[in-house]
């Protein structure tokens, strides 16, 4: 039995996507094709997430979603390269936004029983 529903895997992806997009928009970035990539590739990243970690019931210890994190990191610079001047500047978007959506979602999990109690 999964952990997340289909629907719950949307609303993290919905949230990501917005979370990283503003970060971008936060960080003076508004070329077209490099928030386009960033839909693209968090739409990638963010499900197979996701689904690996439900096809785990959420049983992996915090230094394997770590690992898989710093993955993703990875593959989002490589992919930010490919349309920024500098692996300087790939390797910064891809730290900040990842960090910051990360950050938001452990606080959300943490504080969401709280937050939306009446919701749950």
């Amino acid at each position: 039995m999964p952990i997340q529903t289909e629907i719950g895997l949307l609303i993290a992806l919905v949230l990501t996507v917005q979370i990283e997009l503003g970060v971008l928009v936060l960080m003076r970035e508004h070329r077209a094709n490099v928030l386009g990539l960033s839909v693209v590739v968090n739409v990638l990243t963010n499900l197979s997430l996701n689904l690996w970690l439900n096809a785990y019931y959420y049983d992996v210890s915090v230094v394997e979603l770590l690992m898989a994190e710093a993955g993703i990191v990875v593959i989002e610079a490589l992919a930010y390269r490919c349309v920024v001047s500098s692996w300087r500047q790939a390797f910064i978007y891809s730290v900040l936004c990842n960090a910051i959506s990360f950050l938001t979602g452990v606080l959300l999990e943490l504080l969401g029983p709280i937050l939306f109690e009446e919701v749950i």
